[in-house]
């Protein structure tokens, strides 16, 4: 049977500040229903706020729906993403996301779950990585 997923249905939640600096909303969209493995959530980071370096076992996709921010893989430059934005993180590669220091960032990320786990958080993303865009 289709699942409809209704608008308001889910409780948003704060972003765990073990796996995020800053203050970070986190709107659930859909689950992972077997045997599918993808899941999405809309995430909206307040200026300055971002994920923690973090991996996923089969990549990410990132929808940006509003704002400004940046993305940044681990021995690379921080990119700029706008809305209108998709940018795609390929699997394992250690990457952090969020808003600009000015402005807020709301993206959807969609992921997909190996073995029942879908991202491996690392270490914080500290304020001169962040500052070093």
């Amino acid at each position: 049977m289709t699942d409809i997923y209704k608008c308001g249905s889910q409780a948003s939640y704060a972003g765990p500040d073990e796996w995020f600096t800053g203050t970070v909303r986190v709107d659930p969209l859909f689950p992972a229903n077997e045997p599918a493995r993808a899941s999405g959530g809309s995430v909206t980071f307040e200026p300055g706020a971002r994920t923690a370096w973090h991996t996923h076992p089969l990549g990410q996709t990132l929808i940006v729906t509003a704002g400004f921010g940046y993305v940044q893989t681990w021995g690379e430059a921080a990119r700029e993403i706008r809305a209108g934005d998709v940018v795609w993180i390929p699997p394992h590669e250690k990457h952090w996301h969020g808003a600009s220091d000015k402005t807020p960032l709301t993206h959807i990320a969609i992921q997909e779950a190996l073995e029942g786990k879908a991202v491996e958080w690392l270490e914080k993303v500290d304020d001169e990585q962040y500052g070093a865009k």
